[in-house]
């Protein structure tokens, strides 16, 4: 299933203010609100829906890379199908709530809703693992195409011994006696208006709504140790040099069973030797020989996918631009391709034979050789245009 636009999501235009969309997003999140709607499969898909435009279009770093490159340029491949659930399609329902507080102010509920699992609007608290950060240096061909890259990544990854938990053994754990496993406690306060009523991060359990008795031998009780792991990433073709892709859940592990970080990638472009890249548009200076230019002929162009012959007209001018038309490279939001653009150059050579000195001495005599009134508007007017 296609991925609807993010603005359209939240019902509002593509120049709304942050504002407009923190409220836009409100809006939805009270009208979706799984409390609200008990069972309704569909009003949870559209709360989640929302959840993920808003963490993008809150975001003006990735509201840049969204409205630059789409879908694509958040979670590396079109659509729901890639590996790249960084922003949205690997959000669970604590990272969702997690935002929360900004919108609502408190743990994740508001109005009389509360979030899942948490009495009163309560969250318990899950930690979240750091992001990793890789570089891909990529060819031209490699982004025409797409790519998959393998990485071996060292990293912290749930400890093997307790599976994550940080206990040693199924009763090492015990839930919270401070907050009854709630993770937060409410404290009444005093004051001139009457008794204040907040509630607060449990200082016994620091928010988890448990504690750990026994300490896990291999991980001392955090969760994690530091391993390795293989991750196969798809690389979308049309990728951009400096363009950064996120892949949700492969960063490092989160303590006590928390949600993992996110795998950044950072595209690199490796030079080629004959191509230019101009955006979608390639760029190749071919340069000719005086004779073939004047008399015209066939020679071969690079391209990403390999050689191509293209025919040189008679009289052939330097600076004349040749247009290969889709010979470039695909957009990344797949919306056409760009094209090949052949600049041509005549090369003069530095030394000459006898023979050779004197054929053109002799064709420099021929009017036909020499440069007409026409010729010279031309020339003035393209030097002209370079500095307009």
């Amino acid at each position: 299933m296609e991925k609807r636009d993010y603005y359209e999501v939240l019902g509002v235009e593509k120049n709304a203010s942050a504002d407009e969309i923190k409220k836009a997003y409100r809006k939805k999140a009270i009208q979706y609100h799984p409390d609200r709607n008990p069972g309704d499969k569909e009003a949870e898909e559209k709360f989640k829906e929302a959840a993920e435009a808003y963490d993008v279009l809150s975001n003006p770093e990735k509201r840049a890379r969204y409205d630059q490159f789409g879908h694509a340029g958040m979670s590396g491949a079109a659509g729901n199908g890639g590996p790249f659930g960084g922003f949205g399609g690997g959000m669970s329902m604590d990272d969702i709530f997690s935002m929360f507080g900004d919108i609502f102010g408190g743990h994740g509920g508001f109005g009389g809703f509360s979030g899942f699992g948490g009495g009163g609007g309560a969250q318990q608290r899950r930690y979240r693992g750091s992001d990793l950060r890789v570089k891909v240096k990529l060819t031209l061909k490699e982004i025409s195409t797409g790519v998959e890259k393998k990485f071996k990544l060292k990293k912290y990854v749930p400890c093997p011994h307790c599976h994550g938990s940080g206990a040693e053994g199924s009763s090492g754990v015990e839930t919270c006696p401070t907050c009854k496993g709630s993770g937060s406690v409410i404290r009444n306060q005093q004051t001139i208006l009457g008794t204040m009523q907040t509630r607060t991060t449990c200082p016994t359990c620091g928010g988890e709504g448990h504690i750990i008795k026994d300490k896990c031998k291999e991980c001392g009780g955090e969760g994690i140790v530091y391993g390795e792991e293989v991750v196969t990433v798809k690389i979308p073709k049309g990728v951009a040099d400096g363009m950064q892709l996120s892949m949700g859940g492969k960063g490092n592990a989160g303590k006590h069973n928390g949600v993992p970080g996110d795998l950044l990638i950072l595209i690199e472009e490796e030079p080629d030797k004959e191509l230019i890249r101009d955006e979608n548009d390639l760029i190749y200076n071919l340069l000719l020989s005086f004779p073939t230019a004047a008399l015209g002929g066939t020679v071969e162009i690079p391209t990403i996918d390999g050689k191509v012959k293209v025919k040189i007209e008679p009289g052939t001018q330097p600076g004349k631009v040749l247009r290969l038309r889709n010979k470039g490279l695909p957009s990344v939001n797949g919306y056409g391709t760009g094209d090949l653009l052949v600049n041509v150059s005549i090369y003069v050579p530095e030394t000459l034979s006898k023979d050779e000195k004197k054929a053109l001495e002799d064709m420099e005599a021929s009017d036909n050789f020499k440069p007409n009134a026409s010729m010279k508007e031309k020339i003035f007017r393209k030097f002209k245009n370079l500095f307009e």
